[in-house]
């Protein structure tokens, strides 16, 4: 199996370890040449991530995107949301036929409102039957220490899906398989909203008491989404909710000191605009984006998602972080 990783932050510099350790040649595409450059001289990535060191023999690095494309089965991509559609409109239409494309992208793209695997069936012609997602829970920066995570792989097709989740699985990963993949992704993209939402909180100086059934009700609210998408996307609703990749992913994202979004969050609250805060910080966080996609897709969906309102009121709408969150300190069950 070739794999192809595309994109160089700090996630896809995890998910570059996790298969250099397993020692799987790997295709790397990365925009800048003097990044590329900086990894095969000094074998870490200098931007993201750089205590790890790598098997720069297991490493093929391009600056050039279509050739690894074209070298590789299996593709990871790995670049934010907002960027993702940029990156790949260089690409020739039919540059994925029989490959197997896999997100690691927890969130939607803002020019058109849809996910990746929309995005790809529409422009490039991929198969649903050749899409598949690894989402969390897991930081890269736990990755990159070696502390045990486990990731779930979703894919239509269990075969297939279970020998990518072979490709990672070693002694500090654990891998899961569903193929729920419509709920993953929407799971994974709502959590990174309520995260901003907890780091809000914590910034207004609100304490674990209060959080603690911020985050119960986060759960719900993201369950009644799902329940509510599964009806819109017409697939079976067979899951449970309270799986790692949904409930867990939801608590380390709001929990964590690692999340970004908790960290943009946190800003807000603090006092910064959203300006601010995304020159305040390093990486992308997907929350604030994807709060106006749900917004905006929930008038179709039609779910009750009042944590999520008040909380795109507040990131795009201007709203003061204390009224969102008095309004927020109603609802709470």
């Amino acid at each position: 199996m070739k794999i192809g990783i595309i994109g160089s932050g700090s996630w896809a510099t995890a998910i570059v370890k996790i298969l250099n350790d397993n020692k799987k040649t790997i295709n790397w595409w990365i925009r800048s040449q003097s990044q590329i450059a900086s990894i095969q001289k000094n074998k870490n990535n200098p931007k993201y991530l750089s205590s790890i060191i790598f098997n720069t023999k297991y490493l093929n690095l391009y600056e050039d995107l279509e050739t690894v494309v074209k070298q590789s089965d299996v593709l990871i991509c790995v670049i934010p949301s907002a960027y993702i559609e940029d990156a790949l409109k260089q690409l020739p239409k039919d540059c994925f036929k029989n490959k197997k494309i896999v997100s690691a992208i927890k969130g939607i793209i803002p020019t058109t409102n849809v996910l990746l695997n929309e995005f790809l069936e529409t422009e490039f012609a991929v198969s649903p039957q050749d899409y598949f997602t690894i989402m969390g829970p897991c930081h890269a920066e736990e990755i990159g220490i070696e502390k045990l995570s486990y990731l779930t792989f979703s894919g239509i097709q269990e075969i297939a899906t279970k020998e990518i989740a072979a490709q990672f699985k070693n002694k500090y990963l654990n891998t899961i398989i569903n193929n729920d993949v419509w709920g993953v992704q929407y799971s994974a993209v709502l959590k990174n909203i309520y995260a901003l939402g907890a780091g809000i909180a914590h910034g207004l100086h609100y304490g674990d008491n209060f959080m603690s059934v911020y985050n119960a009700n986060c759960a719900k609210e993201l369950s009644t989404f799902l329940q509510k998408l599964y009806v819109y996307k017409k697939v079976k609703n067979i899951y449970n909710h309270n799986d790692s990749v949904y409930l867990g992913d939801l608590l380390v994202t709001c929990y964590s000191p690692y999340s970004r979004n908790r960290e943009f969050g946190s800003l807000l609250g603090k006092g910064y605009s959203v300006r601010s805060a995304q020159l305040e910080m390093n990486m992308v966080a997907e929350g604030y984006n994807t709060s106006k996609c749900i917004f905006n897709l929930n008038k179709k969906i039609k779910a009750d998602l009042p944590i999520i309102e008040n909380i795109y009121q507040i990131v795009w709408n201007n709203m003061e972080p204390a009224k969102g969150f008095k309004n927020i300190e109603k609802m709470l069950q």
